[in-house]
């Protein structure tokens, strides 16, 4: 079993930025591929960003590159998602999740453990 709690979301303007964390507890960390997602009202649960369990690989969402980094600090037992130039688009809830493999995956499915979200709001 995993334990993973987010924070650092909050309200922001439109091309600020935000840091949120995930903490987890439980199994060892790094053994676990880790992701984040969100959900906007009303939508379907989305990909945003995932690392491999060492970290050396990196995905994103086509709608957050270059905008968005995700990152893990495994003695820590902490990932990272650094939110640049923020748009309104960018509102929803967002969710830390773990699973098993080597890659990151954008498919919900593969992740086994899910934190309770952190929600975003991005002011126009």
């Amino acid at each position: 079993q995993v334990q993973l709690v987010e924070s650092g979301g909050g309200l922001v303007q439109a091309g600020g930025s935000l840091r949120l964390s995930c903490a987890a507890s439980g199994r060892i960390f790094s053994s676990y591929v880790m992701g984040w997602f969100r959900q906007a009202e009303g939508t379907e649960r989305e990909f945003v960003a995932g690392i491999s369990r060492s970290g050396g690989s990196t995905l994103y969402a086509n709608s957050v590159n270059g905008r968005f980094t995700i990152s893990r600090d495994n003695a820590k037992n902490t990932v990272y998602l650094q939110m640049n130039s923020l748009r309104p688009e960018d509102t929803a809830v967002y969710y830390c999740a773990a699973g098993a493999g080597v890659f990151p995956t954008t498919s919900a499915v593969r992740y086994d453990y899910w934190g309770q979200g952190t929600q975003v709001t991005v002011s126009s």
